[in-house]
């Protein structure tokens, strides 16, 4: 299978726009998840996929291939739902082999009755559900063979509607949120268990989620979405170190990161809570934002303090999360690894190395500096020459 390129999709429904000009390209192979809020269009996105519904605009293609004048079945893809989607009145078994009763029996040799009177149609279910059963021992369900739906529990339903996509062994799995519905227990075991079902099939997994952690742990890949737009796509690592969007920042992480505003001295120069902020600043950035564990007591030459009220302190037992509100009103909750004896109240100060802010406009897109003068130089390098023409985010390492 090749890469799928979409090419600026758009949907509605009625005068609500779902998705607007969205391209994208999922590569072969890979774990690429779809992380939003609900209402960002991410399920609509696995549907025109998956062909259950069909853009207004736009293009989707498999290499030469225009995926659009495919029906569903053509498509070659699996897809997981949230409730599962399995048939009451059916079996583990007959659930799980579903996918190949019907590739492989036509309509007659589907009937009741019908494999007890053609050996030929017996042969074919039995071959059926001897992959069916394979599945089945991989995913720890082949205990369940004979039980209905309504006799499993959560976790049990969504390893047959696991197995009943894998049994067919598509080229691309589409998942749209299936651990949702299930206890934390539950969700952190089948998370590993897709993730070594995705390294050991080597195919393509398309996956929804609202969840920041799951995307954050099982993905090669993440596209934030907001509004049918990505706002940024990279690895787990970009995700969270790089963010190029403050909702990216916002959404990524947990504790939420901090935003502090940026004000002005009398001069005019960019400040910090009566810091004055670096000469090469960028001028048009309105908020600065750094992770609660990038904070410390502990001052240096390159940090910027954080000045606070403590509201709230919660002993976790490594770590101390406490919370504080500065003299703006802005709440701030850092995490700290050794904490003196706080009390509600009292004024503290943290420190926060300058490598760790992250800086955005009033758009909340990441500030940059452009051309040979770069004065911020990122975490990973951008470019292979020494005089920097490519966007140079001052967030993540002070020059």
């Amino acid at each position: 299978m090749t890469d799928i390129i979409l090419d600026h999709i758009s949907k509605s429904y009625g005068t609500t726009t779902v998705l607007n000009k969205l391209s994208l390209t999922i590569r072969n192979g890979e774990f690429l998840t779809l992380l939003g809020a609900s209402g960002c269009g991410k399920s609509t996105l696995l549907k025109l996929l998956a062909g259950l519904e069909m853009p207004d605009t736009g293009t989707i293609r498999k290499g030469n291939t225009d995926v659009l004048t495919q029906s569903p079945g053509e498509r070659d893809c699996a897809m997981v739902f949230q409730s599962y989607a399995l048939y009451p009145h059916m079996t583990v078994g007959d659930n799980i082999c579903t996918p190949l009763y019907m590739r492989t029996l036509h309509f007659a040799q589907r009937l009741p009755g019908a494999r007890w009177i053609s050996p030929a149609t017996r042969r074919k279910t039995e071959d059926a559900q001897k992959q069916g059963r394979k599945i089945a021992e991989i995913l720890g369900i082949a205990h369940l063979w004979d039980r209905k739906p309504v006799q499993l529990s959560g976790g049990q339903r969504q390893r047959v509607a696991l197995a009943r996509a894998m049994v067919r062994r598509p080229s691309l799995f589409l998942f749209d949120e299936p651990l949702s519905n299930l206890d934390a227990s539950l969700r952190q075991s089948l998370r590993s268990e897709i993730r070594q079902l995705h390294d050991e099939l080597g195919v393509t997994f398309v996956y929804v989620t609202h969840d920041q952690h799951e995307a954050m742990s099982m993905s090669d890949r993440i596209a934030v979405m907001k509004g049918g737009h990505i706002l940024q796509l990279g690895t787990p690592q970009e995700i969270y170190h790089s963010p190029s969007h403050a909702n990216v920042a916002a959404f990524v992480g947990a504790p939420r990161i901090n935003f502090l505003a940026v004000t002005q001295n009398a001069t005019g120069h960019a400040c910090l809570q009566d810091q004055p902020l670096h000469d090469f600043f960028p001028k048009h950035a309105s908020q600065l934002a750094f992770r609660p564990q990038q904070a410390s007591l502990t001052a240096s030459s390159n940090t910027l303090s954080v000045r606070g009220r403590i509201t709230l302190v919660e002993f976790t037992g490594p770590e101390c999360m406490v919370t504080m509100q500065t003299s703006a009103g802005e709440s701030v909750v850092v995490v700290l690894e050794t904490a003196p004896h706080l009390k509600i109240g009292e004024v503290l100060q943290v420190h926060v190395p300058q490598e760790a802010w992250h800086v955005f406009d009033a758009q909340g897109t990441v500030c940059a500096q452009t051309g040979n003068a770069c004065h911020w130089q990122p975490r990973r390098s951008l470019c292979a020459s020494s005089h920097c023409n490519c966007r140079c985010y001052w967030a993540l390492v002070w020059f």
